[in-house]
């Protein structure tokens, strides 16, 4: 009987044949040449593309034969060779033209000179808020420019990308696709993408038209899907819209950081994941009503658009589409082996299309997980498979594990850490996203028609998502659930080498197996020096400065989980992630320097999941809306408002508080808020320590001129107003700190910490420390001594 197949029929692929590499490697190239002419700009990228256009020609010509006769593998590896070439040409060629556009000489003329100027603009993305120092509420809006209007009246038409830096209101309710019209100052962006300006506002938009069609029809559901989650938990409702359609305007900041801490990040945004969620249940549904493969072909489409439209038609959103159709398609089509031939030319469009996604971030994570689903997934699970593991936990254990190692470098690189329970967690993951999801988009198609079922279905959707919430909580309080590792382009670098080199390694079965009990063998050795470690805080500590960006927070420990929390940054989850951090579950006194909102619009993350007690505030009542916001937040937390004046005293269990200031109401000065700050002298286990909010030079003349010889004299001093040129040399003197610790944010506008400060301060024998350089701080009892330790500034706390 003869081994050969008919005449006519095709050979059977043979699935150990290795891939066709040709098309990932042009993408590849074309990814990294627009990411590195994003940075270097547009002379050394033109130099690369013409060398390079010179070299992919001379090898084409060789592997045609014109130049010679190649080998076989040499001819195979020399195409791989000749799509690279190809791949930077493009890839160059693409991103100068829009660095050529994003430089134009006018705009970058007024951008550079900071003109006020008029400007008429499409809405590109949902404005997001950002964290600035001492401007709370300030929204982020990216935009394409289509006219701008300089201070002479004269026009320039040019479509470039505009960042919109605003704070007031109205900016929140635009929908992107909306036309407008916005007053402001330009500014230099700070390059690394193609916005051509950073424009800065503070009045309203003035809008033109309606958006479109699909953007309002996105705008509808998307608000009744957050009606319908109204009703649930704060933790299950928060995070369901952000599953859904990655809206997390309510998720609260201790559940983004449990999931950020446990690898799970990925889950609050919109990703190819998502969109295969959505499609193959509207392919299952097909197939169980026996529909044909192409009326089952045109609901998926019509799921993916709905879905998209839903999630609103944003460039990552188009993106995450792009990436997840990718294996579905190949599934459809009956050929998995073209599924990563695909991916390559669906990140190759979208990165000539659009040359600023090389540098973006949830693209790389859609790509990478895309890759490792595709490459890795599948032989993993073969393997499993092979060894006896049931086909479905196969499937369970290889796809979070292939997902997560091929996007491990990309997180390291942003985070600073390597995940130790990312795994295990995204496996436990598994069987709640797909409920949440579908449920969840249920919700919000219902919710315009039939609002009660709506909410039914939110209702079944937030047990998965309470399920996702529990896992987060607890990976993230692991004691050994990450490990430091070195942040930026180094690290992510780092581990992308010990990667692919562990992955070449273990093909080998020696090898697989010391790597195994190596693998172990350091786990078991460093599990029991994480348990013991001090890790944060550190024993014997007296106070804590948070890292908050702009603003104060300090912390005074009472007892175990108890302490007492003196200001509350300008920012809510900044300073509950310094509580979680330190592990307080309970604020037996929150004390309110002065109403500045750098000082307490973070006071809902002081409430936030813990109990506070009571309130003290100082006898001015300026500004009144600080005032309010402190207020609204004691009233919420049934905590008691208490107020207070020179020369009490406040022992909270451990803490002992006096109150040295004001000494009187101080009116007329260069800031009547800060110069009627409470000042503070806390003595915690025989440390003392001055704690004198914003007071600044005529506070603290003041200050001094009352207090009885000595008695300013600590051991810690907060140095006041974030460590301003407004202090007084005689205030100064009479503390003589051994630590001064100066609460401050990273770039801010103030020139805050004054220079001449810290070096008086320093000369003077004190150690000083600041919190937009080293994180969280703590003056800690060494002996007959103080010690400082800090933590290192955590990822996204800069302002």
């Amino acid at each position: 009987m003869s081994g050969h197949l008919p005449a006519g029929e095709p050979s059977p692929p043979d699935d150990r044949s290795p891939p066709d590499l040709r098309l990932a490697g042009l993408a590849v190239a074309a990814w990294l040449t627009a990411l590195a002419g994003l940075h270097a700009g547009t002379r050394p990228l033109l130099l690369v593309a013409a060398t390079t256009t010179c070299l992919t020609a001379l090898s084409a010509l060789h592997l045609l034969g014109r130049l010679g006769r190649p080998r076989a593998a040499v001819r195979r590896y020399g195409w791989i060779a000749v799509a690279v070439g190809l791949g930077v040409v493009c890839g160059g060629a693409a991103t100068v033209a829009r660095l050529a556009v994003r430089d134009a000489p006018p705009i970058r003329a007024l951008a550079e000179q900071r003109a006020p100027v008029s400007a008429d603009l499409v809405v590109r993305d949902d404005p997001r808020p950002i964290r600035s120092a001492g401007r709370p509420g300030m929204l982020l809006v990216s935009t394409e420019l289509v006219r701008l209007t300089g201070p002479d009246g004269r026009r320039v038409r040019a479509s470039v990308r505009l960042l919109i830096l605003a704070t007031d209101p109205a900016w929140r309710e635009l929908l992107p696709g909306q036309r407008l019209t916005a007053e402001g100052r330009l500014g230099v962006p700070r390059g690394g993408d193609l916005t051509a300006a950073v424009l800065s506002t503070t009045g309203p938009p003035a809008r033109q038209g309606a958006p479109s069609w699909a953007q309002r029809a996105a705008g509808t559901l998307r608000a009744g899907l957050q009606r319908a989650c109204a009703p649930l938990p704060d933790d299950p409702g928060g995070l369901l819209p952000g599953l859904v359609v990655g809206d997390t305007s309510r998720l609260p900041a201790s559940v983004e950081e449990d999931f950020q801490a446990t690898g799970m990040t990925h889950l609050n945004a919109v990703s190819g994941s998502n969109v295969a969620i959505v499609v193959g249940a509207v392919l299952l549904l097909a197939r169980w009503a026996r529909a044909g493969p192409w009326l089952a072909a045109g609901l998926c489409g019509v799921a993916l658009v709905g879905f998209v439209i839903l999630v609103r038609p944003s460039p990552s959103v188009v993106r995450a589409a792009t990436m997840g159709a990718i294996g579905l398609a190949a599934l459809a089509a009956g050929r998995p082996r073209a599924a990563l031939p695909a991916l390559a030319a669906a990140v190759a469009v979208l990165v000539l299309v659009d040359p600023e996604l090389a540098g973006d971030a949830g693209f790389a994570l859609s790509v990478l997980a895309t890759g490792g689903l595709l490459l890795l997934a599948p032989r993993w699970r073969d393997g499993l498979r092979r060894r006896g593991v049931p086909a479905g936990l196969a499937e369970a254990l290889a796809v979070p594990a292939a997902a997560q190692l091929a996007c491990g470098p990309v997180v390291a690189g942003l985070s600073g850490t390597v995940s130790l329970v990312a795994v295990p967690a995204n496996l436990l993951a598994v069987p709640a996203i797909a409920p949440a999801t579908v449920l969840g988009v249920v919700a919000a198609v219902l919710s315009p028609l039939w609002p009660a079922g709506a909410e039914f279905a939110a209702w079944l959707a937030s047990w998965p998502a309470w399920w996702l919430v529990v896992i987060a909580r607890q990976g993230a309080r692991l004691p050994v659930g990450t490990l430091p590792w070195p942040g930026g382009v180094f690290g992510a670098l780092l581990l992308t080498g010990l990667t692919v080199a562990l992955l070449v390694a273990v093909r080998r079965p020696l090898v697989r197996r010391l790597v195994a009990v190596v693998g172990v063998a350091a786990l078991l050795g460093a599990l029991p020096v994480r348990l013991v470690a001090a890790g944060w805080p550190p024993p014997r500590w007296a106070v804590v400065a948070c890292a908050v960006g702009q603003g104060d927070a300090l912390v005074l420990p009472v007892g175990p989980g108890r302490e007492v929390v003196v200001d509350a940054g300008p920012e809510s989850a900044a300073v509950d992630g310094c509580l979680r951090r330190l592990g307080v579950r309970e604020v037996s006194l929150l004390v309110v320097s002065h109403f500045h909102a750098d000082h307490v619009g973070g006071v809902a993350g002081v409430f936030r999941g813990r109990r506070v007690a009571a309130v003290l505030t100082p006898p001015s009542t300026d500004p009144a809306s600080g005032r309010e916001m402190v207020r609204a937040a004691a009233t919420a937390g049934r905590a008691a408002m208490l107020t207070t004046v020179a020369g009490a005293r406040l022992p909270v269990g451990g803490v002992d508080l006096l109150v040295l200031g004001p000494p009187y109401p101080l009116t007329g000065t260069r800031s009547d808020p800060n110069n009627n700050s409470l000042v503070l002298l806390a003595t915690v286990a025989g440390v003392r320590i001055l704690l004198p909010g914003d007071a600044e030079t005529e506070e603290q003349h003041a200050v001094l001129a009352r207090a009885a010889p000595g008695q300013l004299r600590a051991h810690v001093l907060k140095v006041a107003h974030h460590g301003s040129a407004y202090q007084d040399p005689g205030f100064l003197d009479a503390v003589r700190p051994a630590v001064a610790l100066v609460p401050v944010g990273t770039g801010n506008t103030y020139g805050h910490p004054n220079l001449g400060l810290l070096g008086r301060l320093s000369r003077d024998g004190a150690r000083v420390l600041r919190t937009d350089t080293d994180g969280d701080l703590a003056a800690i009892r060494a002996g007959t001594g103080l010690a400082v330790v800090h933590r290192g500034v955590p990822p996204g706390r800069q302002p």
